[in-house]
């Protein structure tokens, strides 16, 4: 794919009157699977709502190649990003299958029906991501974590050279959630992709991710490589918490470790 970046410069956001995202400055490139890590309510969604395109900056701007964000057009925008939401909610009694269809969308022309390829591309997808026996179970049918596979296929069916991932993993067991992981580090290291996934779990994004946003009230506290950011101060400054940190070689990352008193 071709090699992406997208820019953030000085980009605030308000809710009304109240400033959820500060000034933030960073950058992200192909290639590469980027971690949000904060604590409730420090604006981790809403940054990637922002990068979406779904709100617009108070002040500041998104570039992608040096393109506006706000001056894509929906079309143009659901080429480019696709975004997992822990709480999609499909409420109507589509097939899995129909779901999953519904990521060739933005290639389809209007008035047209979708082709061979669109149906090839679903095929693959469910195979890849181990849902094919479900393809025509409905969706409103399927436990939580079955349904959030759907999603994420879905949105693998769209093939955009961004994925934003929004506490994707929050609904699967720890199996699926690794197969999940292994399928988009993939996807971002041989087809050049861009993954940028907010986790509430420290050493799941330590051992997956090639770089680290740490957030907090809105605030970039530390944005680097995983080794770099995922010191004990850092988490002290961002969760409260004190915490060991260790460099673990069964993942080759670091390890965070708790008090249990």
């Amino acid at each position: 794919m071709v090699p992406m970046k997208i820019q953030l410069k000085n980009i605030s956001f308000a809710y009304e009157q109240d400033l959820v995202i500060k000034e933030i400055d960073c950058t992200f490139s192909s290639g590469n699977f980027y971690s949000i890590l904060g604590p409730n309510g420090s604006g981790k969604t809403t940054l990637l709502d922002l990068i979406f395109g779904f709100f617009t900056p108070t002040a500041g701007t998104i570039t992608l190649n040096t393109e506006l964000i706000s001056s894509f057009s929906k079309k143009q925008l659901s080429k480019t990003i696709a975004l997992v939401s822990q709480d999609h909610a499909i409420n109507f009694p589509f097939s899995v299958k129909d779901v999953i269809l519904m990521g060739r969308h933005p290639y389809i022309p209007r008035f047209s029906q979708p082709c061979r390829a669109d149906f090839d591309k679903v095929d693959q997808v469910m195979n890849l991501c181990n849902i094919s026996h479900l393809k025509e179970r409905r969706i409103n049918t399927l436990s939580g974590g079955e349904r959030q596979r759907c999603v994420f296929a879905r949105a693998l069916c769209q093939d955009t050279p961004v994925l934003l991932l929004d506490e994707a993993f929050s609904n699967m067991d720890i199996n699926h959630t690794l197969q999940m992981l292994r399928l988009v580090k993939k996807a971002a290291k041989e087809n050049n992709k861009m993954v940028i996934s907010v986790f509430h779990d420290l050493n799941l994004a330590s051992s997956w991710s090639d770089g680290i946003l740490m957030l907090k009230d809105g605030n970039i506290k530390a944005f680097g490589d995983s080794q770099t950011v995922m010191t004990p101060d850092n988490i002290q400054k961002v969760f409260k918490v004190p915490a060991i940190v260790e460099f673990n070689p069964h993942v080759q990352a670091r390890q965070v470790y708790y008090p249990t008193n």
